[in-house]
């Protein structure tokens, strides 16, 4: 169903963009023969421990599969961008689309582009929907949370546990560098911060005109399957919900053959 990127002609541009607060890295994938001039590349955003090299081989064979550019960037603080000096304030997830992914798709110069975001990305990808209006043809979210759930907060506070062991961090740090403690404090020091408990998007789904595809496993450690039914219920321009029998909260490094043609059969 989908090409293996390794035996296809598949470019890659890097390119830094300029931000008051630092330089914010972006990566594009373009496919060969395959690809199709007219439609709007994707922008993936990452989860609060992602970056760019993090997604691993999946822009590729998204880019491939879908004959679209593919775009990712590291968020400011994160990946090979550079660090920020204080912890991201408790509207971070609102405050992306128009501090720093509206500077990306301008430097860029996206005029009709699908968001896809991964976990707190989703979030954050339902916030840059709302804000593009009709310039974005599709959300795609894949294990977003809407509201803070116990659950959330609960995995969260199990990581913290894990990430005490300093072998965990400097896996970590292969990827953050010197900026590993500011990213893993910016994660759960404000999930878990009390002002931070009623945060929700629900009320900027109805926002979004563009119709959504919420992909989220059935096992997610991260959130129960009432953030893709809220999704799909709420968002403005329709919405579609998938539960992924037996996956966690990675399906798209988990059972990637399948996520890659559920958002191909969305796209059409």
């Amino acid at each position: 169903m989908s090409a293996d990127p390794s035996h296809v002609f598949m470019a890659t541009h890097d390119r830094w963009i300029q931000h008051p607060g630092g330089r914010i890295f972006t990566r594009t994938w373009t496919p060969g023969a395959a690809r199709d001039g007219n439609a709007a590349p994707v922008v993936l955003l990452h989860d609060s421990l992602g970056c760019v090299d993090l997604w691993r081989d999946f822009p590729a064979r998204l880019s491939q599969t879908l004959g679209r550019e593919v775009i990712a960037y590291d968020r400011l603080g994160f990946g090979r961008s550079d660090a920020r000096p204080a912890r991201p304030s408790l509207d971070f997830i609102a405050e992306e689309a128009p501090e720093y992914f509206a500077c990306v798709q301008d430097q860029l110069a996206l005029e009709r582009l699908v968001v896809m975001g991964h976990s707190v990305g989703g979030g954050m990808g339902i916030h840059a929907a709302a804000q593009l209006g009709a310039r974005c043809e599709a959300l795609v979210t894949i294990s977003a949370q809407v509201f803070a759930e116990d659950r959330t907060l609960e995995g969260i506070r199990a990581a913290r546990e894990v990430f005490r062991d300093p072998k965990q961090r400097e896996r970590l740090a292969r990827y953050h560098g010197d900026k590993t403690d500011w990213v893993l404090d910016a994660w759960i020091e404000n999930w878990l911060d009390p002002g931070f408990a009623a945060w929700s998007v629900a009320d900027v789904l109805p926002q979004v005109r563009s119709p959504a595809l919420a992909l989220h496993g059935e096992l997610d450690e991260y959130g129960t399957t009432r953030h893709p039914e809220l999704i799909a219920q709420l968002c403005g321009g329709g919405g579609e919900a998938r539960i992924l029998a037996g996956i966690g909260h990675v399906p798209h490094r988990e059972q990637p053959d399948m996520v890659l043609g559920l958002i191909q059969s969305f796209l059409g």
